[in-house]
């Protein structure tokens, strides 16, 4: 039974292979803030300058003895990588050192299993958790026996780990069959938003820039938010009202992160659809994190592996009431400054998204009459109606917006076109 007042004491330990120190700094108080969501203290932490990590044990011969002195010490309880070891970097590692060895992917994947929420998400981190698992079994017997719960160890479970390969390789199989199943159903719900040509709206993000407070606050949902690295991974649609009183849809979606584990970007693809599908995406960068830039361009590079071509895009600095003195916004698309707690800022942002949809949208100007209540009403709802003029002497509306081409309303707007 986890215990949620004791924390895990954490070594932290990386290998910089470039010149960029700032780059290196930032990547290594990451880790410590991914420790301490995953319930851990840092205790200390040892970095290493090398021309290349070292291929049997990840730090130099001397580091590892460093590490090694640090570690009985200070009674640490885990030592935590910056990098994802490989199987047999493992392995050497933890014949040196007494505490127990986890890697970054690792320390994600473990966040991941504590921040599932649904059946999909918990089924996910599980075949994540398995895919890494499989490769690492050979000659793990004594490290597996040692384990008794804490960081990096949670989701499958100890019983689970200590199973052979096949049993692995079945569970895996097994997942993938329920998982295909849930994702056969959203596929039917998104054609079905799709026929009925809603507008949607993805969030994407760095983890933690704020984009399920400013979810929550767009929709008025419930999603989890909280100032923690990955709180939201079930991704949530809920309806948002823009001033005009146009309907779009808006999705929360799974933060991102840099060296994000190849294993999760596989089990999140099929959440990660959610983007592929929408008809313009939201970018929130957090603009008071020494590291906004590189945030900025992996959220680019990971909507790159995800084929997320030719969607158009307006980027949302967020917290502009705590901006980092140094930031200067770099987006190369329509951007707007907010922050998520400010309701003007919000309405602002509302006017940003409307605007970009009408540059998406076509324009039209009819002439409806006063009868057409129904239609009068969509296309308060389902157009962005610009303005509405009643003439006495006709007993018509003059009505003028804007409307998705091939929204079924633009037909029916059609035959009272003059």
């Amino acid at each position: 039974m986890e215990q949620k007042n004791s924390k895990e004491t954490a070594v932290l330990v990386g290998c910089q292979t470039s010149d960029d120190d700032l780059r290196f700094s930032y990547s290594m108080e990451e880790l410590a803030s991914l420790t301490e969501t995953a319930q851990g203290e840092v205790l200390a932490s040892i970095v290493q300058k090398r021309e290349r990590v070292h291929p049997a044990t990840y730090i130099g011969k001397g580091k590892v003895e460093e590490l090694k002195v640090l570690v009985d010490e200070l009674e640490a309880e885990i030592v935590i990588f910056n990098d994802e070891l490989s199987p047999s970097q493992k392995r050497n590692l933890a014949s040196e050192i007494t505490a127990r060895i986890i890697d970054r992917t690792q320390l994600i994947l473990d966040i991941f299993a504590q921040r599932a929420r649904s059946k999909e998400g918990k089924l996910q981190v599980e075949l994540a958790q398995l895919q890494y698992i499989l490769p690492r079994l050979a000659g793990q017997g004594t490290a597996l026996s040692r384990l008794g719960g804490g960081i990096g160890t949670r989701g499958p479970g100890e019983t689970k780990l200590e199973s052979d390969r096949r049993h692995i390789r079945r569970r895996i199989d097994d997942i993938k069959g329920q998982l295909s199943v849930i994702v056969q159903h959203r596929d039917r719900y998104r054609e079905r938003r799709k026929k009925n040509k809603a507008f949607q709206i993805a969030i994407v993000g760095y983890t933690n820039a704020g984009k399920s407070t400013l979810f929550n606050r767009l929709s008025e949902a419930d999603s989890y938010e909280e100032n923690q690295l990955f709180a939201t991974l079930d991704p949530m649609t809920r309806k948002l009202i823009l001033p005009s009183g146009y309907h779009a849809l808006i999705t929360d979606t799974v933060g991102f992160i840099q060296d994000l584990p190849t294993a999760l970007i596989a089990a999140f693809r099929s959440t990660l659809e959610e983007v592929k599908e929408a008809d313009l995406i939201l970018h929130v960068v957090d603009m008071s994190n020494p590291d906004y830039y590189h945030h900025e361009k992996t959220v680019h590079k990971l909507l790159e592996d995800l084929e997320v071509k030719n969607v158009p895009q307006l980027t949302a600095y967020n917290k502009r009431d705590i901006k980092h003195p140094d930031f200067v916004p770099t987006a190369d698309t329509p951007s707007v400054f907010i922050s998520a707690f400010n309701s003007e800022d919000r309405h602002t942002l509302k006017e940003k998204i409307e605007q970009r949809i009408m540059g998406i949208m076509a324009a039209y100007e009819v002439e409806i009459p006063s009868t057409e209540g129904k239609l009068l009403s969509q296309l308060k709802n389902e157009t962005i109606l610009r303005e509405l003029k009643f003439n006495e002497d006709s007993q018509t509306y003059s009505c003028k917006g804007y409307t998705l081409e091939d929204h079924y309303i633009t037909g029916q707007i059609q035959k009272f076109k003059g």
